[in-house]
């Protein structure tokens, strides 16, 4: 009889990428790149454009294959489960969706189900519960019959946002999903991700570019540069005006948020000439450097 050979992963979170190198053809954009995704986090990833944020998502969503090192999700290589275990334990919210033609918002939330569908279990009233239930926690329950293609960016936004919701997933990874939304909409998807986070317990990773957001929302920050990760932690440790710097190419000062609490950062007026250094990085040893061109 042959025995399977013992699980030597370490005890550790749900989700985590072992010294992985990441990339596209014969172009690196990470090498040798280990994270943990603490359970139960609103987990967000931020640094300058090009840095590997999307990147590294990919590669935890099992899109992306590391030419070296492993993601793991509950201690075994993403890479070597089926896709629908791995869809019934993780959902994905990528950057760009595009929906069928014509397909309505009840119909592309109902899409969420399909993992749990099979030979033996057909579609079923739990199915149908679980849809209608993931719109009303979105908002969209309203436009069920409206087709996708005639909403607002907000709109569809939750929408697909509904569709990961009723794959049930423990797990929830969003590419940028406030990218061309308004500040309003913003807001509001990022108000959903963080009650689904505080009230389902799910653990949430997200990319982000808003720092502010980033800071204001995230219960845990991993700050990326140049397809590695400069630190990682809670964003009252990790926002620091000599990080903002370092990652960013920009001086600034950190005050506290007068709403949530959480650093805010506030860029240096580059339009002042002669200001004294000592004022812009709130005591950071930053502040005796001249001011940093900005990353692209």
């Amino acid at each position: 009889m042959t025995t399977r050979p013992a699980d030597t992963s370490t005890p550790g979170p749900r989700l985590r990428a072992e010294k992985v190198t990441l990339g596209y053809d014969q172009r690196v954009i990470t090498e040798g790149l280990s994270v943990d995704i603490p359970d139960h986090s609103f987990t967000v990833v931020v640094g300058p454009n090009a840095c590997g944020k999307s990147t590294l998502l990919r590669a935890l969503a099992r899109l992306l294959k590391p030419a070296q090192g492993r993601v793991l999700l509950d201690g075994r290589a993403i890479g070597t489960r089926p896709a629908k275990e791995v869809a019934r334990t993780l959902g994905l919210l990528p950057q760009s969706s595009v929906a069928p033609d014509g397909i309505t918002v009840s119909a592309l939330v109902a899409r969420g189900r399909y993992p749990h569908q099979g030979l033996l279990r057909q579609w079923s009233a739990e199915d149908e519960r679980i849809v209608e239930e993931s719109m009303a926690a979105t908002g969209v329950a309203p436009l069920a019959g409206r087709r996708v293609d005639e909403l607002s960016g907000g709109q569809r936004q939750r929408v697909w946002i509904a569709m990961a919701l009723a794959q049930q997933t423990p797990l929830l990874l969003l590419d940028e999903p406030t990218t061309y939304l308004d500040i309003q909409h913003q807001l509001d998807v990022l108000d959903l991700c963080a009650h689904l986070h505080e009230e389902g317990g799910r653990t949430l990773v997200a990319v982000l570019h808003d720092l502010n957001q980033a800071a204001r929302y995230a219960t845990h920050l991993v700050a990326m540069r140049d397809g590695r990760i400069e630190a990682q932690g809670p964003p009252r440790e990790v926002i620091t005006a000599e990080l903002v710097e370092r990652v960013f190419g920009v001086r600034c000062r950190i005050i506290e948020d007068p709403e949530s609490g959480t650093p805010l950062v506030v860029p240096a007026d580059r339009r002042r000439r002669g200001a004294g250094a000592g004022g812009l990085t709130g005591g950071s040893a930053a502040a005796a450097r001249p001011a940093a061109t900005p990353a692209p």
